[in-house]
């Protein structure tokens, strides 16, 4: 499969792409080729660490039950833990809706070096308060008094407001990817209904989602709304079909890495020249010490 067929160039329609595709492998051997993947990218991310001029942030977006946290998990298993931090942003604090919507996602962004996977994003902001605009009231918005004051133009300053943050970020060194884990509708039933067969994942479960589940075609229509808003050149949307986890998660880790080579001035600093006429010296002093 050509990973470039993943990324939103132009105007898509999310029916028209697919929540599975027919492979050669079983998950055994998907599972092996993304253990090769995330053992690269993690001695890339060292590289990234050392060279300390640009930082990486990856956006993981998807229905209820789609494998994000499991796709965090396992994609980035072999990453030194202090050079990526993951984020998961439930309902805003009373402190953060004291503030615009994208400041509780610029204290998260990633320090020069380094990664921040956001499980869910800013994107929240124009996804479920969409299909639930009740959430805008309680951000006090100035002029946003009852539901009628969320025109479509309010949507569309938000999205505006969401590219120019990407935007501005990009120009300052943060390399950015999102994914859509688009899964279908009878694979979401199926995992709800296993993690309700399963008593250990019976946690996982929450009434919730089932009111969620009714609200698909809603969610559907505004996640297509928004990657054909947001998809851009330095913050490309790639839909990722997501019905296998195994293979989701190795679509991702490669669309990770191999946009990351193409950052060839990412390398190991060498040391000064000074420094490296002086090697010999530096090892004959830890010999006799």
């Amino acid at each position: 499969m050509e990973l470039s067929n993943l990324e939103v160039k132009e105007h898509i329609k999310l029916t028209e792409f697919p929540t599975q595709f027919k492979h050669k492998f079983s998950n055994k051997s998907l599972k092996k080729q993304l253990k090769k993947e995330r053992r690269e990218l993690g001695e890339m991310q060292n590289t990234l660490y050392a060279h300390g001029k640009y930082s990486v942030l990856v956006c993981i977006q998807g229905m209820d039950t789609s494998g994000k946290d499991s796709l965090i998990r396992e994609v980035f298993k072999d990453f030194n833990v202090r050079g990526v931090n993951s984020f998961s942003f439930k309902k805003p604090t009373q402190i953060e809706l004291q503030h615009d919507f994208l400041w509780r996602h610029y204290k998260a962004l990633p320090a020069r070096g380094k990664y921040a996977v956001f499980n869910r994003s800013h994107y929240e902001n124009v996804l479920i308060s969409r299909v639930k605009p009740a959430i805008v009231l309680s951000e006090r918005i100035p002029q946003i008094n009852k539901l009628e004051d969320i025109t479509p133009a309010f949507w569309e300053n938000r999205l505006e407001q969401i590219n120019n943050f990407e935007k501005t970020i990009r120009q300052n060194g943060c390399i950015i990817f999102k994914f859509f884990l688009h899964i279908s509708k009878e694979e979401q039933k199926d995992r709800i209904l296993r993690r309700l067969n399963t008593p250990s994942k019976n946690w996982k479960f929450s009434p919730e989602d089932l009111k969620d589940r009714k609200l698909w075609d809603e969610y559907s229509k505004y996640y297509e709304k928004t990657i054909n808003a947001t998809s851009k050149r330095h913050a490309p949307w790639h839909i990722i079909p997501s019905d296998s986890k195994h293979h989701a998660r190795l679509l991702v880790a490669k669309i990770i890495k191999e946009r990351m080579q193409q950052f060839t001035d990412i390398q190991n600093p060498t040391l000064p020249e000074a420094m490296q006429e002086q090697i010999s010296h530096y090892k004959e002093q830890l010999k006799n010490s």
